[in-house]
């Protein structure tokens, strides 16, 4: 149960309220946590196995896919990503009903609103894809959910930033301009990191050259920390908003 304040009745009793804020944070922070512990214990004490390409040339820095499919980085990972994702899954249902209500009426913001939960439905299947399936299990599988989660993140953040547009254009409040004033930021960053890691993946696979593969391992980072970060400005979106779970007031009789 989502609302912004309320009075509960005596026959619903308060189990958990906590902020959105604090909500949204716990869902950003838990993947975060996960992916720098598991590149910190690939780095550390799996080095070779994390680094070593077909390539056979010096790399650096392990890259996403390889850092989370080792032991017991891989067990880290998923427990991460399955803790986060029911909360993941109320952020963008959140958002859905928030622009319902925002864009009853209006064409096409009423199609893009629909839209925007598909693409974030599937941005969160391809993240499941790629965490639960590893790249040294099935590789076609953990492949094509990265490119799942890939492209569905950046069209999921398109049609946001365009909702977000419209809503900065009749609203008088700074904390509508300044959210979307970073998601449109992130946006581009996000986009300019997916070029660059692209572009030292495909340098590497071609020419081989030392070092392509860890700026492509550097960029992917990027990528993932600004799509988290483009995902944490729901703390201004829903800033006055609480988390709450209730329980029956159902009397049994044994």
């Amino acid at each position: 149960m989502l609302q912004g304040s309320g009075i509960l009745g005596h026959d619903r009793p308060l189990v958990i309220r906590i902020s959105f804020s604090t909500c949204v944070v716990g869902t950003v922070g838990l993947p975060l946590l996960g992916l720098i512990t598991c590149v910190f214990i690939s780095s550390v004490f799996h080095y070779e196995d994390s680094t070593g390409t077909h390539c056979q040339v010096p790399n650096y820095l392990p890259s996403i896919s390889a850092s989370i499919s080792l032991s017991p980085e891989c067990h880290i990972w998923r427990f991460c990503i399955g803790l986060h994702s029911a909360p993941r899954l109320l952020v963008a249902f959140t958002y859905f009903k928030f622009y319902k209500t925002r864009f009853a009426s209006k064409f096409p913001e009423s199609l893009l609103t629909c839209l925007n939960l598909a693409f974030s439905l599937f941005e969160n299947l391809g993240l499941l894809l790629l965490t639960y399936v590893s790249s040294s299990e099935t590789y076609f599988v953990h492949k094509e959910g990265f490119v799942l989660f890939i492209v569905s993140s950046i069209i999921h953040m398109l049609i946001t930033c365009r909702l977000w547009k419209t809503i900065k254009k009749y609203s008088l409040s700074p904390e509508d301009a300044k959210s979307h004033y970073w998601k449109v930021r992130f946006l581009l960053l996000n986009l300019s990191f997916c070029a660059f890691a692209g572009f030292f993946f495909w340098k590497h696979n071609v020419y081989c050259e030392s070092g392509s593969y860890t700026l492509f391992a550097l960029f992917e980072y990027l990528v993932v920390f600004s799509n988290m970060a483009f995902h944490l400005t729901a703390v201004w979106d829903f800033k006055s908003r609480e988390v709450m779970v209730i329980s029956s007031s159902e009397d049994k009789d044994f």
